[in-house]
This record gives C-alpha cells, structure tokens and sequence, in this order.
C-alpha cells in the first residue's frame, strides 16, 4: 500500500502500531493521523475502520474524514508551535550555559591569582584534634581533617563541616579565604587543614559541639574528585548492598558507619574492664587448630605445612587449659564458622568474647553471664560520645530489667506449642528437636525480655557438655537470647569427669588422641568449670537495633564475600 496510513485507536487493530518506529505501511502503521501528516504531509491518510458486530461489513483501511483530518491538523500546528517553544528554550538554556561556563573559568583564572598565607603577627596555632575543641575555645589552633559537609553562601562565606575521626567541627571561611581556586574547587572528602579560633555559638544558633572555627587561614592537603566520581554518586543510602559491601572503605566514613565501630570500639573496651575488673586474665588463643569444638561441618580447611588443619571455630578448650595455671580467664578473637547461611545474623568470621571459670555451678555461670551483659551495657552509656550514638541509632533502647527470664528447653517446646509457633510444614516442634533461629526469636521478640534458655538435650549440643544431675538426657547448658537478635551467647557447664568425657568423644565418633591436652585437664587434678561465648557483631546489632550483623564489623566475612 503506498498511501500513508494512520490508525486512529490502538483498541480496533491487532497490528501493531507505535507513531516513533511505524513508517505508514500496513504492516507498521502510525498510532496517529498526526504523525502521518508530520512525516508525509501530502499523501493520503487512511486509518482503520473495523467491521461492526453483527454486519456483513469487512474490517479495512479507509479514506481519514474531514473532521478527523481537520482535527489531525491542528494537532500538528500545536505540536511544532510546541517543538518551536522548546527549541528556542533549549537554545537560550545553553546560551546561559556556555555564558555560565565562560563566567566560571574567568573567576577560576582570576582565583589562582590568589595566594593565601599565614599572618606572622596572629599567635602560633595550637595543634588539636576535633575531640579537643570545647577545651580550646578561644585560643588560635590548627585541625586537619575531611570535608564531611560542604555549603557555600554567596561568594564570600564558606561553611565546612570538617571530620576527623574524633567528631565534627564546623568551619567558617569569609572574603579572601573563600575566593581561592582551591576554595572555588573544593569537593567533598577533600583534606584540609585549617586554622583560627573556636568560638562558641550565640543561642539559637546550632553546630558540633555547639561551636565553630572561624578561619583565618587554611590549606587543602588532598583534592577528592567530584562529578561522576564523587563519593556521593558512588555510593549512597539507597545503593544496592552488594555496592556498599564493594566500596565498604568510603562507607566508612559515613555518620552510621563510623558510629557504629566507635560504640563497637567502647563495647570491646567494656568486655575487657567487665573481666579485668574480676580478676579474669586475658589470653591469646591460637587461630589455627588441628581438631574441632563445635563439629566438622562448620570447620574452614586449611594446608598447614602438609598436615590438615582448621580454623578455630571457638577457644575454649584452650581457655578450659589455662584455669589451673591462670585461674578465670577470658579472650577476646576471632572464631570462624564456614556455615553456609545468608541470614542477617550469621557471619564467617566474627569476634568471639569466650570465658571460662573454675570452681562454678550452672548457677554461678548464669548470674556471671546477667551480670555481664548488664554491667557491659552499663559501662558503654556511661561513655557519653557512645551513649549518644546508641540513642540516635536506637532511640527506644532500654536497659534489660533483672533478673533474666530463666525457662527450661521443654518448656520453650511447650510455649512454642501454646503460641500456634509452627515449623513450615505445619508441624509443632517436639522435645528433642533443635529449635531454629525463626522461632526462636518470635518466641523471644512476643516474651520481650532477655531469655536463658536451659537444659538443652544432650543430643543437640556439643559432646563436652556436663549431664544435668537431676536428668542425665539434658545437659547443663544456657542460651542467652534477646528481643530482636535472637541468640547471643551459647554457654555451659562442662564435663569434669575424665570417664564421661572419654564416652562423650565415643557417642560423637571423635578421636580423643588430638585431643589429649584437652582431656588431660581431667586427669591432672579436675575441678566443675563452665564458661560461655558471645558473638559480640550481634551483641552490638541488639544494642544499637541494627538489620544485619554484618554492619556491626568493619569488614564482614559471609558466604561469597571475602573482599575487599
């Protein structure tokens, strides 16, 4: 057909139809008597006539009507009155532009012409880091840092939030100081040092701290790149995770990251003053092990000088070797679990804070476990700087209440049972069933208190755990679990008598010869021990209400992600 066509309605033709890709064939008709007359304003237009229902009438192409066609016409004169209006605005635009441009590399020639330095006569500047700001009111100093934030005022004020690790100072540069071609470039995360007097603000005025640097000279160390690759475009709060694990090192540097380490920073401290203060002694475990503690199929496979060996899944059977020459002792290190799981809960690696103690019923072990996640708690909020970062991240968090919810494993399966909390095949959990992490934590997140869940069977725990006297099937073990993580520590007594353990490694088809260092506790002089670990990533995610654990390190291990 060599008329130009156009189709009037989409609905009345199964041809497809589109006024950007047809080329007035019936084949590829135009969508619109418009567009004919724009691509070939002399030919004749036909749009589709389909047969009414119920007739002897055929579907087909026919002449366009006068009214149509005259329709089709003025839409054509508004369409390149339209395309007319936005092409003049498109032209002025880029007349502004290019004027805009050649405006901004004038002042950036003229700028380089400026050179700044140090007035002699102003006295020295003391060097300080943010933290030290307060105490240094009123005197001249110098700080070095990263351009957090970044606000220019006209052209004669300059605004700079600079962060240095230690916290934020608000910086202010006027006339000259801001009119330099390192002031007219200066990006984002760009260093910079620089100096004058902290003054602090008059009410109703707000900054860091509640004061700012007025600049009386300053320097830039490092430019950081804007455009495409600035920090901002690279990665940001709603980049894909994946991203954000890429580029964890500029993360980092944002407030929740960076805030989040400095509170992980304070806690670790508090785990160490909580022991020190007990007379614990603080040990170093090796990493690299030749036998395991919580079972082979977690163990990272290594080649150590030919011989098979691992890395360690937990230490406390080294811990359990130095009670008689150290007495209590804890350590604070990595542990590593190659368990293939991508909740938000499990990592690869992750900071185990083990203890183990001497002399000890189940009894002691569970006041010793309460006493420590509080006085923990309560040594990181007396840290002011960390106490304002748990709030500002977690801002309805409370202390737990004492004492602990103590409930017995059988009756988990019972309140499981009584809460209509089922297994996905419909199915209730029965006693001698491991309860997994879902349930476990609807249990704990509707009870909303922290838990000691006890008295686990002996057949879902690890072969060193000490029988119950009263029920030899349950053994004398504890999980700490807390609203909203779930299990955070996983504690026990352990099995003192060398002919229990001996049974123990036959029930688990363990070969007790790697282990003789750690049987032999029993034999040189035994004593009742127990002791515990927590996974401090999620003692932290708990404490600061965070989705994953894996934001509460500094580089998180997990299935597929051993970089950067």
């Amino acid at each position: 057909m060599a008329d130009t066509i156009a189709v009037a309605s989409l609905s009345l033709n199964s041809v497809a139809h589109v006024d950007e890709t047809g080329n007035g064939s019936a084949e590829l008709p135009y969508q619109t008597a418009a567009r004919a007359l724009q691509v070939n304003g002399d030919s004749v237009i036909l749009v589709w006539k389909a047969a009414a229902a119920g007739t002897d009438e055929t579907s087909a192409y026919v002449p366009i009507s006068g009214a149509a066609l005259k329709k089709a016409v003025k839409k054509v004169a508004e369409l390149e009155k339209k395309a007319k209006k936005q092409a003049e605005q498109a032209s002025e635009q880029a007349a502004k532009d290019q004027a805009a441009a050649e405006e901004r590399e004038r002042v950036l020639e003229a700028a380089k012409a400026i050179v700044l330095t140090e007035n002699p006569a102003l006295p020295a500047a003391q060097k300080i880091k943010v933290r030290n700001g307060v105490e240094n009111r009123g005197k001249r100093v110098k700080v070095s840092g990263w351009v957090h934030r970044l606000r220019v005022q006209g052209k004669n004020m300059t605004f700079i939030i600079l962060r240095d690790g230690t916290g934020y100072l608000q910086c202010v540069l006027t006339d000259t100081l801001c009119q330099t071609f390192d002031a007219l470039t200066l990006t984002l995360e760009s260093t910079v040092t620089v100096y004058g007097v902290i003054n602090e603000l008059p009410e109703g005025k707000t900054a860091p701290d509640n004061h700012e640097l007025t600049v009386d000279y300053w320097e830039c160390i490092g430019k950081a790149p804007g455009g495409e690759e600035a920090m901002s475009n690279k990665v940001n709060e709603n980049s894909d995770p994946s991203v954000k694990y890429d580029l964890r090192h500029l993360v980092l540097r944002e407030e929740k990251a960076s805030g989040i380490l400095k509170v992980r920073s304070q806690v670790m401290k508090a785990f160490r003053d909580h022991f020190d203060n007990r007379g614990f002694t603080e040990v170093t475990p090796p990493a690299m092990v030749q036998t395991s503690v919580e079972g082979g199929s977690t163990l990272f496979e290594l080649n150590y000088y030919n011989e098979k060996a691992y890395l360690t899944q937990s230490s406390q059977l080294y811990l359990e070797t130095c009670l008689p020459s150290l007495g209590d002792v804890y350590c604070l290190a990595e542990s590593f679990r190659a368990e293939k799981s991508h909740t938000r809960r499990h990592l690869s690696e992750y900071t185990h804070c083990e203890a183990e103690m001497a002399f000890i019923s189940f009894n002691d072990l569970l006041e010793q476990l309460e006493e420590m996640v509080c006085d923990v708690i309560d040594r990181t909020l007396a840290h002011k700087p960390s106490a304002d970062i748990v709030y500002k991240l977690n801002p309805g968090f409370k202390k737990p209440e004492r004492p602990f919810l103590r409930m017995d494993y059988t009756e988990a399966i019972q309140y499981l049972k009584d809460n209509n909390i089922k297994k996905e095949d419909g199915t209730f959990y029965e006693v001698g069933e491991d309860i997994p992490e879902a349930p476990e934590r609807a249990m704990t997140d509707k009870i909303n208190r922290p838990i000691f869940l006890c008295r686990f069977p002996a057949e879902i725990k690890s072969f060193y755990m000490k029988r119950c006297p009263e029920n030899n099937a349950l053994t004398e073990s504890v999980d700490v679990l807390m609203p909203g993580v779930g299990e955070i520590v996983g504690g026990s007594m352990r099995i003192s008598d060398l002919e229990e353990l001996m049974a123990a490694y036959t029930r688990e088809g363990l070969d007790p010869n790697p282990y003789y260092w750690f049987t032999e506790q029993r034999k040189y002089g035994t004593s009742e021990h127990g002791g515990f670990g927590l996974g401090v990533e999620r003692y932290i995610a708990w404490l600061l209400n965070l989705h994953t654990v894996r934001d509460a390190c500094l580089y998180p291990r997990f299935t597929g992600r051993a970089f950067p």
